[in-house]
Formats: structure tokens, C-alpha cells, sequence
């Protein structure tokens, strides 16, 4: 299991009251923008788009918000930035690996930005290639166990995605991750959809390939330096390759 998976976890049960700050819904309505200017804003031809509007309903974003990013990223309407993906790649404390994946209108100051809470969080910038080698590009998608009170089994997501290409799923805890090659993630959640099963989350992640185990101490440290770099409005999103036990979760909870 994925320790940096469990962190995700821990961090949706947040995302509705980190979306409340504003700073969630910022970060949600640049991604449609941004999936609708490569893809058009035709939902049903673009699965990109159809995803991140999806995460941004389930953080409660308003749907004029999202009507409005849709017609901004499409050119529909004027407004819409011109955004680019930049990855930084690092390391952070106990040599935990870091892939930073920044949406930005100005990479200069994302760059400074992303070198400053790395280095006061006891991480660093590495060289570009230096880190990515560790992580391989899946589709992800987080299954709640909970599906409106009826209980969701893992027999029952495997049964609903395996011949859809999930290569795995990983119980979590409250929530499945359900792992694929990234061209089948539409596939994979089209197939839980089918099967009447809702999803929390499907979109293309970097998993790691090798992982550093963590004690309470290190990984500590470490959430201390996730959190820094996911508060930087332009980071999209934050992966890294360690692992935590049960035990020492609970005890970086508590």
C-alpha cells in the first residue's frame, strides 16, 4: 500500500473545508480551464475535462464556477489565463523522492517558489530526470467504501474494473485505490460507473516504482514538507515515494 496513498486520503476527508479557504477551488477551476484549452469544452470528447470537473463537484465548487472556467479554458469567453505544466523534481527529508507538478502563468516565480519551501522544509531541488526514474505514470482512481450507506467491497471493484485494465486495488482504509495504465483510466471508471459504483477520484498520477519506509520522526518531517509545497497555489499536485505503517500513521494523526 502507498504511503503517500494513505496521505491522500487523510487529505480528502479536508478537501471540502480546504476548499471553503478558496485556495482548493482555485486550484480545481485551473485544471478545468486548462483541460478544456487542450481539449475542447465538449465534455463527452474530452475525458480530461469530464474528470476535473467531476473532483471539482465532489469538493462542492459551484457549478456557475465551473460553467464559467469550462467557457474561459475553451474560449468561449475571455478571461482565460495561458497556463503551463512544469515538473520540479527533489528530495526531501530521509531522501524521499518529489515530483512537484505546478500549473502556472509564470514560471519563474513557481520555480522560486516551489526551491523556497523545499529548502526550508529540509528538501532540495534535484536535476530533471534525477527523480522521475523512480515513478511510472497509472491511472488512479479512489473508490469511498461507503457508497451512500451500502458498503462497496473490494471483490466488488475488482469484479467491476478488472477487465477494464485495473492492475490493482489497494485498500486504503475508508477508500479503494484502483491502479491501471494511464490510456485505461477512462476505461476504469466508466467500468465502476457502470456497475452503479461512485468514485471520489479518477486521474493520472505517478506512482512510485521503489519506496522509502518512514518512522513517526521522518515522516513528520516529511508531511511538514507535502503540506508546505500543496499550499503553493501553483502546485497542482505534490507525488513522493514514501511508506508508512498503520502505527506510525496514527501516531503522526494524534
Amino acid at each position: 500500500m502507498s504511503g503517500h496513498s494513505k496521505w491522500a486520503t487523510t487529505k480528502h476527508k479536508k478537501a471540502v473545508i480546504d476548499a471553503r479557504r478558496g485556495k482548493m477551488f482555485a486550484k480545481l477551476i485551473k485544471n478545468i480551464e486548462v483541460a478544456a484549452r487542450m481539449g475542447g469544452g465538449d465534455i463527452s470528447g474530452n475525458p480530461t475535462l469530464y474528470d476535473a470537473i467531476q473532483k471539482a463537484k465532489k469538493s462542492s465548487v459551484p457549478n456557475d464556477n465551473i460553467d464559467r472556467a469550462v467557457k474561459r479554458g475553451s474560449g468561449a469567453e475571455a478571461g482565460g489565463a495561458d497556463y503551463s505544466t512544469i515538473m520540479y523534481e527533489g528530495y526531501g527529508p530521509n531522501g524521499v523522492a518529489f515530483l512537484v507538478e505546478c500549473l502556472t502563468d509564470n514560471k519563474n516565480r513557481a520555480a522560486m517558489e516551489v526551491r523556497t519551501a523545499m529548502t526550508r522544509n529540509g528538501g532540495s531541488l534535484a536535476d530533471p530526470g534525477s527523480v522521475s526514474y523512480m515513478f511510472n505514470r497509472k491511472g488512479v482512481v479512489i473508490v469511498p467504501v461507503d457508497q451512500d450507506g451500502k458498503q462497496v467491497s473490494e471483490d466488488d471493484v475488482l469484479e467491476a474494473t478488472l477487465e477494464a485494465g485495473a492492475e490493482d486495488v489497494n485498500d486504503l482504509g475508508e477508500s479503494f485505490e484502483v491502479v491501471s495504465e494511464a490510456t485505461d483510466l477512462v476505461d476504469v471508471r466508466s467500468a465502476l460507473q457502470s456497475a452503479g459504483i461512485d468514485y471520489d477520484s479518477a486521474e493520472a498520477s505517478f506512482v512510485p516504482s521503489m519506496q522509502v519506509e518512514l518512522d513517526a520522526d521522518g515522516a513528520g518531517k516529511v508531511f511538514r514538507l507535502l503540506e508546505a509545497l500543496e499550499d503553493l497555489d501553483d502546485v497542482q499536485n505534490v507525488f513522493a515515494n514514501f511508506d508508512v505503517s498503520d502505527d506510525v500513521m496514527a501516531t503522526v494523526d494524534a
